[in-house]
Parts: C-alpha cells; structure tokens; sequence
C-alpha cells in the first residue's frame, strides 16, 4: 500500500518536495501537493519588473505540472491540523481535510510592515508582483520629475527582521545602471540604510566589500547598522536619532510566517522549529518543514530548494527503507543582478546560536567560499532563470538527475574561473 504524503505550499520548497519525493519514491508513495494560489510566482525574478518585464512571464500553472508527475493537486488554504491523528483541515477548496503519513510543510512567509510605524504607508514595498509594478510606476514618475529639473532623493531601508535583503541590493544596482540610461542619474541621489553591520551581512565579508566598491564606484551613499524607528512623510528616523529623507522609500519589510500552526513548535515570528539536517519539526518524526516557514535566518530560494530535498529524502528514505542520501548543508548560492554587470556568490553557512547574527559563513568549508563580479555572470543568471522553470514545468525537481549535474558542472567552472 503506498503511503500517503502531503506537502502543503506552492512556492519553490513546496515544488521542489514534491517533484524530489516522487522522483525518489516513485510507486511507493502518494503524493497531494495543496497550495493556496494555483500559480508558482518565480520571484527571484520579480527585480525586472519594475524596469518593464511582464509578471504574467514569472507565473507558471501548478496543476498541469503536478499532473505530469502523477502528483495530486488541492488548491486550498491549510486552516488547522491534528497532527495526532495526522489530519490537515483546509479552509476553501474541496476537500475540506486531508489525512496524512507524512507531512511536508513550505507554507511560506509574509511581510509585515506595521513593525515599523508608518513604513507601510510611505515605502514602496517589494514583496508581491502587484507592488513591483506600483514601483515600476513610481521609478517612470521620478524618471519624469528629474527629467523637468526636480532633483530626487531616492533611500533603500533593509529594516531589522528582514530575513533576506539581497533582491534590494539588486535592485539599487540595478536602479543606477537604469537611471544612467535614461539620462538622469546626476539628477538622483541614491541612499541605502540597513539594521545589518556588515552589507548583506548573513553572507559573509567579500559580499560586504562587493558592496562597499559598487556603493563607490556608483556613487550610493550607505550606511549600515542604522535601526530604522519610524517612518514619516519624506523622512526617516533611525534608533540613534539620525535622520534620512526621501522623496521615493523602496524597503523589504520585516519577515513572519505566513501561517501559524499550532500546536507544532515555533519561534516569536511564527517559524516552526526543526532539526537542522533533517528539516523535522521538533517533536514530530512525521512532520518537516522547509523553506521560509521554517526557523533556518536566512530565507532564500536556493536555500529554500535545498532544504526541501533534504525534507523529502527523509521521507523517501523512511518509506524505502534505506539510509538517507543527502541532509541539509546551509549553503547559498546567487547571482546578484546589476544590469551593467553581476556578482556571484557561493556562501557555506553555519548557525551561531546568537540571535543578532543568527548565522555566519562556514570558514571551515576550505575553497567553498567564492565570489565573483563579472557582466558574464549575468548569462548564468539568465540560464537559471529558464533552467528552473522549465523542471518545475514537467513536474521535476530542481537539484537531481544530469540536466542539473551538467548545470551545476558548469557553474563550478564559472566560479573557478570567474570568482575567488
């Protein structure tokens, strides 16, 4: 009798579970895969929006994907749970609950802006592609202004429990090679505030020297460790009492799951506690958790994808009776769009135990520590950024079979040659 698993999300944990566990456990296993939106949002690649890409092209239809991989498919929302009895309660759709072997949770994160007073009011906010295309409209309308004489004053805010503030170094990248396209770069300042100590400080000191040199060389004035305390009408104010004015805001709220699950355990903010190499929810030998509902700091795609295999081989190893091949090594891997050039990034990480740098890069990790600036980098972002989409598509997950040796194999040897 095969045994029944459900994994209960749609973004790129709750894809990549299923696809992994019905690549390992194919004929052994019944997979329903329920997530609240019908549609995958590919939102590593959301950053293009605001400059005029289509969101409809970031969309991919979950149903037909599930089908090619011989997965159920429940459009729902998860309401409640029994995990007693291993039963899943959904609050729209049909049916109305699941019964379950294992469990597989990648229900995601949210934002929430309230955390800092009057942030959801006055920032442009980068969240969902709704909110990306309001700030396309709001870059044409600076565009517009300096274009009539107006100089403009544009401020990046990573605030504190922002759990992954890289898109917005893109994005102010990205922002400066745009605005020197359209003719009016001299006419805008660009300012970037984080809580962080050290710029995109969960990856480490070459990210943060990357950092420093682009901030230099375009001419962005940063500044780090300032504590953003509230938000008013063109101005910031910051916990040590300085200020930053602004006339466009664009910030990444703080981060909280998506979806609380009591009884299973969880932190202040919602994200279930795990074990770190399995993705086991504290407590509950059938229930894992992976991606950006789970308690790993740094929420992320690439880190969410390989928390998901390791969910799922547990699961595939316990219904197959063998011992599991993988576990789940914290390693990040991105490539950080710039328009005029890219930065890659291969970063092992390790927890620290200390809440106000939850992680660290793994120094032990001899050579695995790499980076890199080069326009060529910006080909490999591209080729995953059709690579993905594509197995996700015909129901496969992303790190298995020889399409992702061979893609992994090539982007060893970009980071031989093109980082250090």
């Amino acid at each position: 009798m095969a045994t029944e698993v459900v994994v209960v999300g749609g973004g790129f944990a709750g894809l990549e579970a299923a696809f992994y566990l019905r690549w390992r456990a194919a004929g052994r296993v019944r997979i329903t895969l329920v997530s609240s939106e019908p549609q995958f949002y590919f939102k590593p690649n959301s950053i293009y929006i605001p400059f005029g890409l289509d969101p409809g092209r970031l969309l991919l239809p979950i149903g037909p994907a599930a089908e090619r991989a011989g997965i159920r498919f429940v459009t729902a929302r998860l309401e409640g749970m029994d995990p007693q009895e291993g039963r899943l309660f959904l609050a729209s759709g049909s049916p109305s609950h699941l019964a379950y072997d294992y469990l597989i949770i990648a229900t995601g994160a949210r934002m929430r802006p309230e955390e800092i007073p009057g942030l959801g009011d006055h920032a442009a906010q980068i969240w969902t592609a709704d909110q990306m295309l309001d700030l396309r409209g709001r870059l044409r309308k600076l565009v517009e202004l300096a274009r009539q004489g107006h100089r403009q004053q544009v401020l990046f805010l990573v605030p504190p429990n922002n759990r992954c503030s890289g898109p917005l170094y893109e994005l102010v990248f990205m922002l400066d090679s745009w605005l020197r396209r359209q003719g009016v770069r001299r006419q805008v300042d660009i300012s970037y505030a984080t809580y962080e100590k050290g710029y995109i400080q969960a990856f480490g000191p070459r990210l943060n020297e990357v950092v420093e040199l682009e901030f230099a060389r375009r001419g962005i004035h940063g500044v780090r460790n300032w504590i953003a305390q509230e938000v008013l009408p063109n101005v910031v104010r910051f916990a040590h009492g300085e200020t930053l004015p602004y006339d466009l805001l664009i910030s990444f709220p703080p981060y909280v799951a998506s979806t609380w699950l009591p009884p299973l355990p969880a932190d202040d903010r919602g994200f279930l506690r795990t074990e770190l190499s399995t993705r086991q929810v504290v407590g509950y030998p059938h229930i894992f958790a992976a991606g950006d509902a789970a308690d790993f700091p740094v929420k992320q795609a690439y880190l969410a994808m390989l928390q998901a295999d390791a969910a799922a081989e547990q699961v595939a190893a316990r219904i197959l009776g063998t011992e599991p091949q993988q576990v789940f090594e914290p390693t990040s891997m991105c490539i950080m769009e710039q328009f005029d050039t890219a930065t890659f990034a291969h970063v092992p990480l390790r927890l620290t135990g200390d809440p106000q740098r939850p992680v660290e890069v793994d120094e032990r990790a001899n050579g695995r520590y790499r980076v890199g600036v080069s326009p060529l980098w910006r080909m490999g972002k591209k080729l995953l950024g059709y690579y993905l989409p594509w197995r996700f598509r015909n129901g496969l997950p992303f790190h298995a079979g020889k399409p992702w040796a061979a893609m992994e194999a090539g982007l060893k040897v970009m980071s031989t040659l093109l980082a250090r």
